[in-house]
Protein backbone atom coordinates (compact mmCIF):
# COMPACT_ATOMS: atom_id res chain seq x y z
CA UNK A 1 0.00 0.00 0.00
CA UNK A 2 1.30 3.45 -0.92
CA UNK A 3 1.96 5.56 2.13
CA UNK A 4 2.29 9.29 1.54
CA UNK A 5 5.28 10.85 3.24
CA UNK A 6 4.21 13.67 5.55
CA UNK A 7 5.36 17.03 4.29
CA UNK A 8 4.67 20.38 5.86
CA UNK A 9 3.21 22.65 3.20
CA UNK A 10 1.77 26.02 4.14
CA UNK A 11 -1.43 27.26 2.52
CA UNK A 12 -0.66 28.81 -0.87
CA UNK A 13 -0.88 32.45 -1.77
CA UNK A 14 -2.70 33.37 -4.99
CA UNK A 15 -0.99 35.39 -7.72
CA UNK A 16 -1.71 36.54 -11.24
CA UNK A 17 1.49 35.42 -12.93
CA UNK A 18 3.01 37.53 -15.73
CA UNK A 19 4.00 36.41 -19.22
CA UNK A 20 7.31 34.52 -19.06
CA UNK A 21 9.60 33.27 -21.78
CA UNK A 22 11.79 30.48 -20.35
CA UNK A 23 14.79 28.91 -22.13
CA UNK A 24 17.10 26.12 -21.03
CA UNK A 25 17.50 22.37 -21.39
CA UNK A 26 14.57 19.99 -21.56
CA UNK A 27 13.38 16.49 -22.11
CA UNK A 28 10.26 14.31 -22.02
CA UNK A 29 9.42 12.44 -18.84
CA UNK A 30 6.77 10.36 -17.08
CA UNK A 31 6.20 10.04 -13.34
CA UNK A 32 8.44 6.95 -13.51
CA UNK A 33 11.39 8.75 -15.13
CA UNK A 34 11.58 11.98 -13.10
CA UNK A 35 14.85 10.83 -11.49
CA UNK A 36 16.53 11.98 -14.74
CA UNK A 37 15.44 15.63 -14.24
CA UNK A 38 18.44 16.62 -12.02
CA UNK A 39 20.71 15.90 -15.01
CA UNK A 40 19.02 18.82 -16.85
CA UNK A 41 19.92 21.12 -13.97
CA UNK A 42 23.53 19.92 -14.02
CA UNK A 43 23.64 20.61 -17.74
CA UNK A 44 22.15 24.11 -17.21
CA UNK A 45 24.46 25.29 -14.40
CA UNK A 46 27.54 26.13 -16.55
CA UNK A 47 25.30 28.15 -18.93
CA UNK A 48 23.77 30.44 -16.28
CA UNK A 49 24.51 34.06 -17.09
CA UNK A 50 25.54 33.12 -20.64
CA UNK A 51 22.15 32.35 -22.20
CA UNK A 52 21.37 35.07 -24.78
CA UNK A 53 18.82 37.65 -23.52
CA UNK A 54 18.79 36.14 -19.98
CA UNK A 55 16.80 38.22 -17.48
CA UNK A 56 18.03 38.10 -13.88
CA UNK A 57 19.32 35.07 -12.01
CA UNK A 58 16.07 33.35 -11.02
CA UNK A 59 15.87 29.79 -12.42
CA UNK A 60 12.75 27.86 -13.39
CA UNK A 61 11.76 24.22 -13.71
CA UNK A 62 8.78 24.12 -16.08
CA UNK A 63 6.41 21.16 -16.59
CA UNK A 64 4.59 21.63 -19.89
CA UNK A 65 3.29 19.95 -23.05
CA UNK A 66 1.53 17.09 -21.27
CA UNK A 67 0.50 14.30 -23.65
CA UNK A 68 -2.57 13.12 -21.74
CA UNK A 69 -0.95 9.72 -21.05
CA UNK A 70 1.22 10.80 -18.11
CA UNK A 71 4.08 12.17 -20.22
CA UNK A 72 5.27 15.77 -20.02
CA UNK A 73 8.16 18.00 -21.00
CA UNK A 74 10.38 19.49 -18.29
CA UNK A 75 12.61 22.48 -18.98
CA UNK A 76 15.28 23.65 -16.50
CA UNK A 77 15.94 27.22 -17.51
CA UNK A 78 15.94 30.98 -17.02
CA UNK A 79 13.75 33.85 -18.14
CA UNK A 80 14.78 35.49 -21.41
CA UNK A 81 13.29 38.57 -23.04
CA UNK A 82 13.57 37.53 -26.72
CA UNK A 83 14.15 34.48 -28.89
CA UNK A 84 16.10 36.22 -31.68
CA UNK A 85 19.59 35.05 -30.71
CA UNK A 86 18.73 31.83 -28.86
CA UNK A 87 20.87 28.92 -30.17
CA UNK A 88 19.01 25.76 -31.23
CA UNK A 89 20.56 23.72 -28.38
CA UNK A 90 18.13 25.42 -25.99
CA UNK A 91 14.45 24.46 -25.53
CA UNK A 92 12.01 27.25 -24.75
CA UNK A 93 8.42 27.70 -23.62
CA UNK A 94 6.02 30.64 -23.34
CA UNK A 95 4.03 30.90 -20.11
CA UNK A 96 0.91 33.04 -20.54
CA UNK A 97 -0.40 35.34 -17.75
CA UNK A 98 -2.91 33.63 -15.47
CA UNK A 99 -3.97 32.81 -11.91
CA UNK A 100 -1.74 30.56 -9.80
CA UNK A 101 -1.71 28.95 -6.38
CA UNK A 102 1.87 29.50 -5.18
CA UNK A 103 3.32 27.03 -2.68
CA UNK A 104 6.61 27.43 -0.85
CA UNK A 105 8.71 24.26 -0.59
CA UNK A 106 10.85 24.08 2.53
CA UNK A 107 13.32 21.31 3.14
CA UNK A 108 15.37 18.95 1.06
CA UNK A 109 15.03 18.70 -2.70
CA UNK A 110 14.62 14.96 -2.15
CA UNK A 111 11.22 15.83 -0.59
CA UNK A 112 10.08 17.85 -3.62
CA UNK A 113 8.14 14.86 -5.06
CA UNK A 114 6.31 14.57 -1.71
CA UNK A 115 5.34 18.25 -1.89
CA UNK A 116 3.99 17.72 -5.43
CA UNK A 117 2.05 14.65 -4.23
CA UNK A 118 0.49 16.73 -1.44
CA UNK A 119 -0.43 19.58 -3.82
CA UNK A 120 -2.00 17.33 -6.48
CA UNK A 121 -3.54 14.57 -4.32
CA UNK A 122 -4.54 16.43 -1.13
CA UNK A 123 -4.66 20.21 -1.53
CA UNK A 124 -6.12 20.45 -5.06
CA UNK A 125 -9.04 17.99 -4.57
CA UNK A 126 -10.00 19.71 -1.29
CA UNK A 127 -9.49 23.29 -2.50
CA UNK A 128 -12.50 23.79 -4.76
CA UNK A 129 -10.09 24.79 -7.57
CA UNK A 130 -9.18 22.96 -10.76
CA UNK A 131 -5.74 22.92 -12.37
CA UNK A 132 -5.60 24.74 -15.71
CA UNK A 133 -4.13 23.10 -18.81
CA UNK A 134 -1.07 25.36 -18.69
CA UNK A 135 2.58 25.08 -17.65
CA UNK A 136 3.22 24.51 -13.94
CA UNK A 137 6.61 25.64 -12.72
CA UNK A 138 9.11 25.74 -9.90
CA UNK A 139 10.72 29.14 -9.26
CA UNK A 140 14.13 29.13 -7.57
CA UNK A 141 15.24 32.49 -6.08
CA UNK A 142 18.48 34.19 -7.15
CA UNK A 143 20.16 33.02 -3.93
CA UNK A 144 18.87 29.43 -4.07
CA UNK A 145 21.66 26.98 -3.24
CA UNK A 146 20.69 23.33 -3.87
CA UNK A 147 23.61 22.04 -1.79
CA UNK A 148 22.94 24.22 1.28
CA UNK A 149 19.16 24.38 0.67
CA UNK A 150 19.14 28.11 1.22
CA UNK A 151 17.03 30.55 -0.74
CA UNK A 152 13.41 30.17 -1.81
CA UNK A 153 11.72 27.53 -3.92
CA UNK A 154 8.13 28.10 -5.01
CA UNK A 155 5.76 25.87 -6.94
CA UNK A 156 3.35 27.79 -9.21
CA UNK A 157 0.24 25.71 -9.97
CA UNK A 158 -1.96 27.20 -12.75
CA UNK A 159 -5.66 27.41 -11.86
CA UNK A 160 -8.78 27.57 -13.99
CA UNK A 161 -10.59 30.91 -13.62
Amino acid sequence: MDEQTRVEVAEPRFEHGPFLLIAGFGGRFTQDSTEDIPALWEKLMPHLGKIPAQVGEVTYGVCCNADGKGGFEYIAGVQIDKLDELPEKYRWVEIQPQKYAVFEHKGSLTQLPDTFQYIWKTWLPQSGYEAADAPEFERYSEDFNPKLLTGELEIWLPLKP
